[in-house]
């Protein structure tokens, strides 16, 4: 099974900073940042601005948070893009850690000598890549082919097969990789050297899963 790593959160206590007052904090120490850059005063960058100089210095101690009108006037004064002024929010983000044989086995593909792990997956919009871990131990007669959107990339970890991709067909050893168009018929066409493992990640463009 997947283990999450826990994200980033900032505390619950009453005493600890909003989300709100932790966004104005950091707003406060890239303006000055930027602004002790350039060698300029409050005075100097009201000047440019057309801002207060009482209002720059709140926002610089951190006792209000600026408007997106303010955000946008500042970074053209001060040369920055708007995102400059966020730079070292902690934001929460998916964190996913797989042990070392942890993965989770999806049913009904894995068989009797075939296994695929399943080693992460993200959340909603973020979801776009799948990797996968595949261990062939039994010969087939005929494998499945495999048909999805997006591009599938593979690397060999040991064993050797013959993995076929629309009509070609390529041997492939450790440590060779192969990527490929996700639309075209693929899959493992002859196990040469057992068992067979590899990793598979298949990433997705948005809207195309």
């Amino acid at each position: 099974m997947t283990t999450n790593a826990s994200p980033a959160q900032f505390p619950d206590s009453s005493d600890a900073p909003s989300r709100e007052q932790a966004v104005e904090k950091v707003i406060a120490g890239q303006l000055r940042e930027l602004r002790g850059r350039r060698g300029w005063s409050l005075a100097r960058l009201a000047d440019e601005t057309g801002l207060s100089k009482g209002m720059l210095s709140k926002i610089e101690n951190a006792l209000t948070a600026p408007s997106l009108n303010t955000l946008v006037r500042l970074a053209e004064a001060l040369d920055a893009p708007v995102t400059a002024f966020f730079r070292g929010l902690v934001e929460e983000t998916d964190v996913l850690l797989v042990k070392a044989g942890r993965g989770l086995e999806l049913s009904p593909r894995s068989a009797a000598g075939h296994r695929y792990q399943l080693l992460g997956a993200t959340r909603g919009p973020h979801q776009m890549m799948e990797p996968m871990l595949v261990t062939l131990m039994e010969r087939s007669e005929v494998f499945p082919l495999y048909q999805h959107a997006g591009t599938e990339f593979l690397f060999m970890i040991s064993g050797e097969m013959h993995y076929g991709v629309g009509g070609s067909e390529y041997l492939l050893e450790p440590g060779d990789s192969l990527q490929f168009d996700g639309e075209a018929p693929h899959g493992p066409r002859t196990l040469v050297t057992m068992p067979v493992q590899f990793l598979s990640v298949k990433a997705y463009g948005h809207g195309n899963r």
